[in-house]
């Protein structure tokens, strides 16, 4: 196993993981910067203002790019497993 096909592993694992987690974590960001300024604008501190929202908005983006992201988590295992043997050279 050279230190070039580590490198390039570790640096699958990141994108992967980004693309992965990203689109649920930007609007979970979005959501919660957006009602964290609504309540510092009117001062109403709820906490269900701030997890409803953000629940139900998670739920959709999985909902719409959750084929998609799990597509690439399979496709990521597939050459992991793939390369499995090369691994043991």
């Amino acid at each position: 196993m050279s230190m070039d096909y580590v490198t390039e592993l570790w640096r699958q694992c990141f994108w992967g993981s980004l693309l992965f987690a990203g689109p649920v974590l930007a609007v979970s960001l979005v959501v919660g910067v957006v009602i964290g300024l609504f309540q510092a604008a009117t001062q109403v501190h709820e906490m269900s203002l701030v997890f409803v929202p953000k629940l139900i908005l998670v739920a959709v983006v999985v909902a719409l790019f959750g084929h998609w992201q799990w597509g690439l988590l399979v496709q990521f295992t597939g050459r992991l497993l793939a390369g499995l043997p090369n691994l043991a050279k």
